[in-house]
């Protein structure tokens, strides 16, 4: 048997190629650990109302996907990985809250560029940072739009719930669904409780001024 046949060129060929599986397996946590990293802080610029920095700081994230889809040209099976769908949930949900507060619509999976399972997945957690927008709003006074906020919750709830079969077959989102049913609970009992405050606020102070004008 000759030599470039030998058992001995054949691993050291695999060794090479294992060698440089795991660089570009490296590379891709790398980049998708930086896209999560940069999502979340693009809905914490939505928070803000950073609404401009969030979106260039979305179009970075979107660029990183890009190079994902360079990195794994010959991997494919690297973009099935717990980083990678970590990456795209976050960067799902921020982009579907950003739209919510941005142009009140809810962006499709389609516009997002984002795989169905994690456009499902990341518009569960949306709900979680639409209470924080209530919670926001009662504060400075605005209990109507608290109301509407806890109205898309209620909207995303009902309509992740009502996907059929599908909503058994994304694996996560009954759990992440279970969350959000506690979530908005607690929203709707904080929606409540001010409204209930300012009602009674109201009759107090008409009644005050009813006293007044008969005094």
């Amino acid at each position: 048997m000759g030599k470039n046949t030998s058992l001995d060129e054949f691993l050291k060929k695999i060794q090479k190629e294992i060698e440089k599986r795991e660089e570009v397996r490296q590379k891709i946590q790398s980049t998708m650990r930086s896209a999560t990293r940069q999502s979340k802080m693009a809905i914490l610029m939505v928070h803000q109302g950073r609404l401009e920095e969030a979106e260039s700081m979305l179009k970075d994230v979107s660029n990183l996907f890009s190079q994902l889809t360079e990195l794994a040209d010959d991997y494919a099976e690297l973009t099935h990985s717990g980083v990678v769908d970590a990456a795209y949930q976050e960067y799902s949900e921020a982009c579907i809250l950003l739209r919510l507060v941005e142009e009140n619509r809810f962006a499709s999976f389609e516009e997002i560029g984002v795989p169905i399972s994690s456009y499902i997945l990341g518009l569960a957690d949306v709900i979680g940072e639409l209470r924080r927008k209530a919670l926001d709003s009662l504060r400075e006074g605005k209990v109507s739009m608290a109301e509407g906020f806890l109205n898309l919750m209620d909207q995303i709830y009902i309509d992740l719930n009502g996907m059929g079969d599908a909503y058994f077959l994304v694996h996560g989102l009954r759990r992440k669904c279970d969350i959000a049913r506690r979530i908005i609970e607690a929203t709707r009992g904080d929606v409540t409780a001010e409204v209930s405050k300012r009602s009674l606020e109201s009759t107090i102070e008409k009644l005050s001024t009813k006293l007044g004008e008969e005094t």
